[in-house]
């Protein structure tokens, strides 16, 4: 019996996590769902983003599954806050094209790993009306922590090579210590190769050569920029799901935000959701039902006949969801 905590948000977040749940019921696996409040609507409801509550539920959870957000005017982000509560260190967002989805390449195939506690999604703003300091965070502990990440999932992944990337000819002491601590790591993986790229370069690169690629290590906010141009990549965010690993607990997101634009017309793309579903499957040790589930995703999307709006189909939500549960069943 697996603890879930759910925590859906608002936006596309409901609809998705409906779906996700949905296949989870399928499978020939317990778990015992605990249900959590978050975001925009959470807000109106109880004035404040993230109730202590919901950080109590996912803290005693086995993993937790959230959907998606609507940013809040003047409020943090609840799905930073509830990152830095679980100590979730590692965001981990795979990059993948697929058989039929337009992608600039066929064969890429890479991940991003991101450290996620520090950097400028520290959230130190201070200031007065003419000036507005934000303060950018990057620790030694903390950057060799994500580099030994970066380089286990390279073995893992059965790759060989790790990205380092950063922007130390501007940010000297910041992203010097951060870069420093990669090559330290580095150290200890000799038949791993190890290389890196100023940010700017990187971004090109990941547009005109993103085959060589096999693991990124970054920090947060270059983490998460290059994250969502490398879904642009391979078909956009409804195929990006992501992990975010810490030592004790694990949290598992899809990329895509609450699209408020679509809520409640069931046209959202379920797949990054339920990748994430994967991830987590994969964190709990469920490896073969993880690895079922990728290649169920793959080859319900790579057939062409369902698909949502945004892979250029007509199908719903729940379609997509069916179709590969009837496909993994």
């Amino acid at each position: 019996m697996y603890n879930i905590a759910i925590i859906s948000g608002d936006g596309i977040g409901r609809e998705v996590m409906s779906a996700c749940e949905y296949l989870l019921d399928k499978l020939d696996l317990e778990f015992s769902f605990k249900y959590g409040e978050a975001g925009f609507d959470c807000f109106n409801k109880n004035g404040t983003t993230l109730p202590e509550e919901t950080i109590k539920i996912a803290k005693n959870s086995d993993a937790v599954l959230f959907g998606a957000s609507t940013s809040t005017p003047g409020e943090p982000s609840p799905i930073i806050n509830l990152r830095k509560e679980l100590n979730v260190y590692a965001n981990i967002r795979p990059i993948k094209s697929y058989k039929g989805v337009d992608a600039i390449r066929d064969d890429i195939d890479f991940v991003i790993v991101r450290e996620n506690t520090e950097g400028l999604y520290s959230q130190v703003e201070y200031g007065d009306e003419n000036k507005i300091i934000a303060e950018r965070i990057i620790s030694r502990k903390a950057s060799e922590k994500i580099s030994r990440v970066a380089f286990n999932l390279c073995i893992k992944r059965g790759q060989n090579k790790v990205t380092c990337v950063h922007k130390s000819n501007v940010l000297k002491k910041t992203d010097g210590v951060f870069k420093e601590s990669f090559y330290k790591v580095a150290q200890n993986y000799p038949q791993i190769t190890a290389e890196d790229f100023y940010v700017d370069a990187a971004a090109m690169y990941l547009i005109t050569q993103p085959q060589n690629f096999n693991v990124i290590v970054s920090t947060n906010l270059f983490g998460d920029i290059l994250s969502d141009e490398s879904a642009g990549l391979v078909g956009g965010l409804g195929l990006a799901p992501s992990g975010n690993i810490g030592d004790y607990n694990g949290l598992f997101e899809p990329v895509h935000g609450s699209a408020p634009d679509i809520a409640g017309k069931n046209i959202a793309n379920p797949c990054s959701m339920i990748l994430s579903a994967s991830m987590m499957l994969d964190y709990l040790g469920e490896w073969e039902i993880s690895n079922n589930i990728k290649n169920t995703v793959e080859k319900v999307i790579s057939d062409c006949k369902i698909r949502t709006p945004d892979l250029g189909g007509k199908s719903s939500t729940m379609e997509v969801t069916k179709a590969i549960v009837k496909e993994l069943i």
